[in-house]
């Protein structure tokens, strides 16, 4: 399943490059250039959202119907 989010990249200090993903609070990150935010990113947006359905699963009472919800966004 593919999902697309919205990350915004900005020099902070010392040249680092900040990546941050607007739509998953706590998806931030950085790198020493734009191609390692890039990929820091990524790591970082896929151990969240595992860690976020891990602790969805585990919450859930037994008789919980599960089901897959597709919507479509408009770009910003």
């Amino acid at each position: 399943m593919k999902r697309e989010y919205s990350v915004v990249y900005q020099e902070v200090e010392d040249g680092w490059i900040m990546a941050t993903v607007p739509e998953l609070p706590g998806a931030v990150t950085q790198g020493r250039d734009l191609a390692e935010a890039r990929s820091m990113i990524k790591e970082a947006v896929e151990l969240l959202l595992e860690s976020y359905r891990d602790h969805a699963v585990q919450e859930a009472p037994g008789n919980a119907i599960w089901e897959t919800l597709t919507v479509d966004l408009v770009p910003a």
